[in-house]
């Protein structure tokens, strides 16, 4: 098939690579003619695992391609998916859809024959209708243009097989019986044909479900960290405590990690978003637990800033403190709403000397707070520390030997917010720990 992928970030640029894996003819369309460029020389414009060599491979293989004009996206093919970003409103948690309908509002008058367009941002439910009007209203082909729902369910560093081997396709339409469910199952027949099932349903369904999907995981996260606030409280060993709960099938092990909570450009935004639309709705006494799954999200933070003035005392000027983490989660340089980068920003306006180093976030941090040290060296970024803060758990942490530290600290003394560091290691190597949800 011939089709474009509107919006060319994280999720568009992935899904563009992965559909010319599946053998499309792709053309990806942005309106940054800087990021047009980068993708066309074969890099991805975000550091997403694997994706530069497919991005590459499929570039100069032909099937893929990107250009800045809409117009020739819309001469391109006769399926377009939509994946542009939907952030949150500045100062509120509500979606701001205007990235969405102004690359509706470009692309509809430019369309001229029957077509299919597959929305995959995150929206409040209630856009479909609103989206569909506009095309009918402003597209020469008026009502022969139909839209569908296909809402995206990817992990950060899992991108691709999350797009290549998803555990489910959600396919949303108007109507029953849409001749639009034919193209989309041919465009995804591969997927479909390895056992991947595709859920069709309405369009409300399908603009929930990735927002009650989020939501869902921020509540176990929040779940399993309140359990840890409980285990703090009471001697118990939340790590453990996690392990027996996962063993229940009803429950299941995946997500439900403690530590210092969720952070990135989907389970915050989409969990707001969320609770805001059911606000709108006046369904707001069942968004009750979701207020309570951020809240307890939020506190997390906060611990390790109360665990830290509990080790350093409560005046923080002076002290020099050590992160090691920018990034909300590993195999990322993404650090949206990231706690370690929350946790560092709070620690140096209590007055601390802040000193963040992390693998592949540091040109990103640095733009965003450039008042925090940076050092690229996790080893070097201990020297004359007072306290190390443990906050994102990236492989290349976990495997420092604690031995080579110790003599570099003023104070071996380490905060793990993340659960993953070999406490009796460290504890053997001379340092004192603390780690979140144990004694």
């Amino acid at each position: 098939m011939k089709l474009t992928v509107i919006g060319c970030g994280y999720l568009g640029a992935t899904h563009a690579a992965c559909m010319a894996e599946l053998g499309h003819d792709v053309l990806g369309m942005d309106s940054d003619m800087d990021k047009v460029a980068v993708l066309n020389s074969g890099k991805a414009p975000i550091h997403e695992r694997d994706l530069d060599d497919l991005i590459a491979k499929h570039t100069a293989s032909g099937k893929l391609s990107f250009t800045a004009s809409y117009a020739e996206a819309a001469a391109f093919g006769d399926l377009h998916f939509i994946g542009v970003g939907t952030p949150q409103q500045p100062g509120e948690n509500a979606y701001d859809l205007s990235h969405l309908f102004a690359a509706v509002r470009q692309l509809a008058p430019r369309l001229k024959g029957p077509a299919v367009v597959a929305v995959k941002s995150t929206v409040p439910v209630g856009t479909a209708p609103r989206v569909r009007d506009i095309f009918h209203e402003f597209a020469p082909a008026g009502d022969r243009i139909e839209v569908a729902w296909n809402p995206e369910f990817l992990r950060e560093s899992f991108a691709i097989e999350d797009t290549l081997r998803p555990d489910r396709l959600v396919l949303g339409f108007e109507t029953e019986h849409s001749w639009a469910e034919a193209v989309l199952r041919q465009c995804f027949d591969k997927i479909i044909e390895s056992g991947t099932p595709a859920i069709v349903t309405d369009w409300a369904t399908a603009e929930l479900a990735k927002g009650a999907a989020n939501a869902f995981l921020a509540t176990k996260i929040s779940f399993i960290n309140a359990m840890a606030e409980v285990c703090e409280k009471s001697g118990a060993n939340v790590a453990e405590l996690a392990d027996i709960l996962g063993h229940d099938v009803r429950i299941g092990r995946r997500g439900m990690r403690p530590g210092l909570g969720f952070g990135g450009g989907c389970l915050p935004k989409d969990l707001g978003g969320f609770i805001t639309r059911a606000d709108d709705l006046g369904a707001d006494e069942a968004a009750g637990i979701l207020r309570e799954a951020a809240a307890v999200n939020a506190r997390r933070r906060q611990r390790v800033i109360d665990l830290a003035r509990e080790e350093l005392g409560t005046d923080l000027r002076g002290k020099r403190i050590t992160v090691w983490g920018a990034a909300f989660k590993p195999e990322t340089d993404d650090i949206r709403d990231s706690p370690a980068l929350a946790v560092a920003q709070k620690l140096h306006e209590l007055g601390a000397t802040v000193t963040v180093t992390d693998p592949k976030a540091l040109d990103n941090a640095r733009k965003l707070h450039p008042e925090l040290d940076y050092v690229e060296d996790p080893i070097a970024a201990v020297d004359d520390a007072d306290l190390l803060l443990h906050l994102t758990e990236w492989h290349q942490f976990t495997h420092i030997d604690p031995k080579r530290l110790a003599t570099r600290t003023t104070s071996p003394k380490v905060i793990d917010a993340r659960g993953t560091l070999n406490t009796d290691q460290w504890r053997e190597a001379g340092w004192i720990t603390r780690t979140l949800g144990r004694i």
